[in-house]
């Protein structure tokens, strides 16, 4: 009763309805998939349950199974964690170090940002994953990063299952064209099956050997992704905020030495933020352990003097390579084709020449508006999206032009 508890509970039931998009279909789509496909194979043709062995691989692959949805619906139905509508800080002086949300008639807390999909404050907000229909933020992301473990281990597991039930079940069947040489396995047939391994058997266990390969090698390089920003503390957003930071620092030449406040100096302990015996982060997501250097605002007041300056609020990128607008595109490297971002806003053709005004972006990607012409934007058009990190450059500042544009900093 207490599993179920933690499990589904009345405060989410009405989010069941985020089982009604296509991120959730397909993934669950392809979990039941596999997981009854290694089933039927191991039961069937490769590995019977009466066998010691037979029984502990069902027991594991049932096992996989579990774990796997445990944590995807939580990190679907409990979610990341959203600031109470019009929130404010105990201390109103602190509002002077704050951004004001309109659409929640209240002020962001640290680490939060308003997320256009879900139109809520969020807390520690990292992206808006399709595949889960929700935020990964503060209270899910042990959730999330757990099922991009799991999921990867369990198709593992499943795409060795297809390989064995393959190369048994058609070992008589193969020969050379250009001889009579057979491969002879006869030692691993060991008992019968339950039923011929047929053509639609063996359509359906190569099309599930395909979607476990996929899935393994498309969540694992997400897993890793994540552990990298989860043992440093940060977000995906609040590494684009430190590298605009970093921008401005070295433009305007102040001397300062940006420190990144969320980052405790140890893997470990940046880690146990997330990961607890509990399974409840540590924190309230509204005030966070800081470096001891920092204070809770120090982001908080770095994003406002990036608001206030024109010129880092959005940094403009010159077109060096012609992008067709691909969501996975392979001639980009395989690097901008495995991290592609996981989300459902949309990638921007572009060619040789174009200007860019980017907002914010990844390693690989970068997110930002492409410089229209003048009878464009009197025609209210706007183009918005993804694009390619390698297929433009940072464009180049005088600096005496822009002193104007330092005086407008918050101080």
């Amino acid at each position: 009763m207490n599993f179920l508890s933690t499990f589904v509970t009345f405060e989410n039931l009405h989010e069941v309805r985020r089982l009604c998009h296509w991120g959730p279909i397909i993934a669950l789509s392809v979990i039941a998939i596999c997981s009854t496909m290694a089933v039927l194979d191991s039961i069937i043709w490769y590995w019977p349950l009466d066998t010691t062995g037979g029984s502990i691989n069902f027991i594991m692959l049932l096992n996989w199974t579990v774990l796997i949805l445990y944590n995807y619906f939580n990190a679907m139905f409990v979610g990341p964690g959203y600031i109470p509508l019009g929130w404010k800080p105990e201390n109103q002086q602190e509002t002077q170090y704050l951004q004001y949300c309109r659409v929640c008639q209240g002020y962001k807390a640290p680490r939060s940002h308003h997320c256009r999909k879900c139109n809520r404050c969020v807390m520690k907000m990292d992206h808006h994953c399709p595949w889960i229909n929700n935020c990964c933020g503060h209270l899910n992301h042990a959730y999330f990063t757990s099922f991009l473990l799991l999921a990867p281990l369990g198709c593992s597991h499943a795409a060795i299952i297809f390989i064995m039930t393959m190369y048994t079940q058609l070992y008589e069947r193969i020969s050379f064209g250009w001889s009579t040489v057979k491969i002879d396995m006869s030692a691993v047939r060991q008992f019968q099956p339950l039923m011929p391994f047929s053509v639609p058997a063996f359509a359906a266990t190569l099309f599930a050997l395909g979607l476990a390969l996929g899935t393994t090698i498309a969540v694992g390089m997400l897993f890793f992704i994540q552990m990298k920003v989860i043992l440093r503390n940060k977000t995906s957003i609040e590494s684009w905020i430190e590298e605009k930071a970093k921008d401005r620092i070295q433009h305007y030449q102040t001397g300062e030495d940006f420190i990144f406040p969320y980052d405790l100096g140890s893997r470990w302990l940046n880690f146990k933020q997330v990961f607890t015996w509990s399974g409840a982060p540590k924190g309230d997501g509204l005030e966070w352990i800081v470096h001891p250097k920092c204070h809770q605002h120090t982001l908080t007041i770095e994003q406002l003097k990036q608001k206030a300056d024109k010129r880092v609020r959005s940094v403009q990128y010159r077109a060096v390579e012609d992008y067709n607008g691909a969501c996975c595109p392979v001639s980009k490297g395989l690097q901008t084709f495995f991290r592609t971002p996981c989300t459902e806003e949309p990638r921007i053709p572009l060619r040789k020449g174009d200007t860019i005004l980017a907002t914010r972006g990844t390693k690989w990607w970068m997110y930002g508006d492409k410089a229209l012409s003048e009878e464009q934007i009197r025609a209210g058009e706007r183009v918005r999206g993804w694009f390619p990190r390698r297929c433009v450059e940072k464009c180049h500042y005088d600096t005496a032009a822009s002193d104007s544009t330092s005086d407008k900093k918050v101080n």
